[in-house]
C-alpha cells in the first residue's frame, strides 16, 4: 500500500456587494466579495477540505461547524493552521496541493504570489508545494454571473 495520501477539495461562497473578499489569505480589492459564517475565504476552505479529506480526517465543517458561534466571522487562516496541526498530530506532512480558483472577476493572476506566500508561512511549508490557478466560466453559470465564487483543490499528503 501507499504511503501517499490525496485529498480533494470544493467550496462555493455567494458574492455581495460591499463585503470583503478574502481569497488565499489575503484581501482582495473588488466591489463585491465572498459571503459566509466565517470570512469566506474559499481557497483557503477547498485547501482544509482536500487535507483532512487526504488524512481521512472528515471535512472542514465536522471540524469548524457553521453552526459554532466561535466561528463566526473568524479569519480562515487560523483555521488552516489547525487543519495542518491535525495533519502533523496524525503523521502526515503536506506534498503538494494545485488549487483552482472560478471567478469571473476579479482577474486574479496579480494576487497569485501573495496568496502563494501566505498560505506557505501559515502552513509552514514551501511555496513551490502550493500551486494556485483561476479560470472564469466564459459568463456561464452562477460564476458568469459573478454571483458566486467556486474552488477545487486536489493535496497529496505523506508521513
Amino acid at each position: 500500500m501507499s504511503a501517499f495520501r490525496v485529498g480533494f477539495g470544493y467550496d462555493v461562497h455567494q458574492l455581495k456587494d460591499g463585503a470583503a473578499f478574502w481569497l488565499g489569505g489575503i484581501q482582495v480589492s473588488h466591489e463585491k466579495g465572498a459571503t459566509g459564517h466565517s470570512d469566506a475565504d474559499v481557497v483557503i476552505h477547498v485547501i482544509c477540505d482536500a487535507l483532512l479529506g487526504a488524512a481521512n480526517l472528515r471535512d472542514i465543517g465536522y471540524h469548524f461547524s457553521d453552526q459554532d458561534p466561535q466561528y463566526k466571522g473568524i479569519d480562515s487562516k487560523l483555521l488552516l493552521k489547525q487543519v495542518m496541526d491535525l495533519l502533523k498530530k496524525n503523521g502526515y506532512q503536506l506534498g503538494n496541493l494545485d488549487v483552482t480558483l472560478c471567478l469571473q472577476l476579479p482577474k486574479i493572476n496579480p494576487y497569485i504570489p501573495e496568496m502563494k506566500a501566505c498560505l506557505a508561512e501559515v502552513m509552514n511549508v514551501s511555496e513551490s508545494q502550493i500551486s494556485i490557478k483561476a479560470t472564469t466560466t466564459e459568463r456561464l453559470g452562477f460564476v458568469g454571473r459573478e454571483e458566486g465564487v467556486s474552488a477545487y483543490c486536489v493535496a497529496l499528503i505523506h508521513p
